[in-house]
């Protein structure tokens, strides 16, 4: 076994070991994908903002079917009324203070509207859906951008970890520089080399790690975590992941997207609302008819009393010419009592039923106005919905191209590392032997270190651009 590669390992592991005591002191929770996801899913905002929007459209569903049930109103008013003014109840002008209440209660339904109530129901479950598909494009997306974070996270862990295997090699070479420097078999120039080498390994490590940081943020912010909050993600083992697909037809994948991608569903729900639309701006050239009904009475404290009886009487209307006999009539005389107020609305109801009927002739051309703007607005989802398969189409071949290069580039990566690394191994046996200069040596580890991180690199944009073609034709995305 060579000696760089021995050192490689026993470094890997010291540095599960530190990972290890890291996790128990700093009491880091470690977050798995699916955790990172159901966590998303269940805190990030914007997903309840989109939740409570599609709660509004589903009220204004069940409204719009609650308008085809008759409407009831209840109309009581009282006033007092002083100086001259009607009195209500007995059709006379007087200039007596009054008191007057009247009630009523009216009834109507609507008959028909030109269709309107009908398709304004079928509308709103069309909104409805809209909303539902863009709670669901919402969490769609979110779901590959966790993802794709979480990839992130984890090809800037390993190339944390591969700096500080770099820096470990780099302080061995330059502690090896310094002896020979001392032993005078090297110049001052290779020394400083040697300090640069470590130096440059020391930046590498300093900026893999500010990124994991700033890509933990980020995932800490989808899932509505506090910032603070230490934690670390949970590494796949990517050798076991034999289930990379990498050979794609763009065309079948096109088909399947526009099926079941929640861009192309959105676009296509909204062209059918405006088509529905277009029906109930039509509804305002048709006449509407409602039928109604109503029930009303009064009271005024003017009547007090009412005719409760009648009593017989005899009474004289004249006399016989000549005999003076009285010539006398029965007749009838009331008896009154007390109107109560209650008496009053009881005998006062009167009631009412009816048809009406409205009929446009001429409305300043509003009604034509709105049946050809919300034709315009239907040709302009029309063509939104044409250009979101266009640029789902463009985004997929695209996709699936990144993908055959992403393939291509892991491949070559691979061959590149092997290649560097079995000239790491042999620049440094003939620079343990003096046979190879410092400089050269440098080169050969900085190759190595290059060709290491851009290996890393390639192998998880394979992973990545093979998930980004599973979230377009449907599949779970999981690793």
């Amino acid at each position: 076994m060579t000696y760089p590669i021995l050192i490689l390992k026993r470094l890997s592991i010291c540095t599960l070991l530190l990972a290890a005591f890291g996790y128990t002191a700093n009491a880091q929770q470690v977050i798995t994908l699916q955790q990172a996801v159901d966590s998303t899913l269940k805190n990030n905002l914007t997903i309840k903002q989109a939740v409570l929007t599609e709660a509004l459209g589903l009220e204004d569903y069940k409204q719009s079917k609650n308008n085809l049930l008759p409407t009831i109103n209840a109309n009581p008013q009282a006033s007092y009324n002083f100086g001259r003014s009607p009195n209500l109840t007995t059709y006379t002008y007087s200039s007596n203070s009054f008191l007057y209440v009247n009630g009523a209660a009216s009834v109507g339904v609507t008959l028909f509207q030109g269709g309107q109530l009908r398709n304004q129901i079928l509308q709103n479950k069309l909104s409805l859906d809209v909303d539902k598909t863009n709670t669901a494009k919402v969490k769609n997306d979110l779901l590959l951008n966790v993802v794709t974070d979480y990839l992130v996270i984890l090809t800037d862990q390993d190339l944390v970890a591969a700096a500080k295997q770099q820096i470990a090699l780099a302080n061995i070479t330059l502690d090896r520089a310094q002896k020979n420097f001392e032993a005078g078999n090297q110049t001052r120039a290779d020394l400083a080399q040697a300090q640069a080498q470590v130096s440059t390994a020391q930046l590498n490590l300093t900026n893999a790690q500010n990124q994991v940081d700033l890509a933990v943020l980020i995932l800490k912010q989808y899932m509505e975590m506090n910032p603070a909050k230490n934690i670390t993600v949970e590494k796949p083992d990517i050798s076991k992941l034999t289930d990379i697909r990498t050979i794609y037809n763009a065309t079948e994948v096109i088909k399947t997207a526009f099926t079941t991608n929640p861009d192309i569903r959105l676009a296509e729900l909204q062209q059918q609302t405006y088509a529905q639309a277009i029906k109930i701006a039509k509804g305002n050239y048709y006449p509407t008819v409602s039928l109604f009904g109503g029930v009303g009475s009064n009271y005024s404290n003017q009547i007090t009393t009412q005719v409760i009886a009648t009593t017989p009487i005899t009474r004289q209307i004249g006399t016989v010419e000549g005999t003076g006999q009285a010539v006398n009539v029965l007749t009838v005389q009331p008896v009154y009592g007390p109107y109560s107020a209650l008496s009053q609305f009881g005998n006062n109801i009167n009631e009412s039923v009816g048809i009406s009927v409205q009929i446009p002739i001429f409305n300043r051309f509003l009604a034509r106005t709105s049946v050809r703007k919300a034709k315009i607005n239907y040709q302009y989802a029309e063509l939104t919905t044409q250009l979101a398969k266009n640029n789902l189409s463009k985004t997929i071949i695209q996709a699936v191209l990144d993908l055959q290069a992403a393939e291509k580039s892991y491949q070559s990566a691979q061959q590149t590392f092997q290649s560097n690394k079995e000239a790491l191994n042999v620049t440094k046996q003939r620079y343990d032997a003096g046979l190879e200069n410092t400089l050269n040596y440098n080169t050969a580890l900085t190759n190595y270190n290059k060709s290491q991180n851009d290996m890393i690199e390639a192998r998880y944009q394979v992973i990545f651009r093979s998930k980004v073609i599973d979230y377009y034709i449907g599949n779970p995305i999981t690793l």
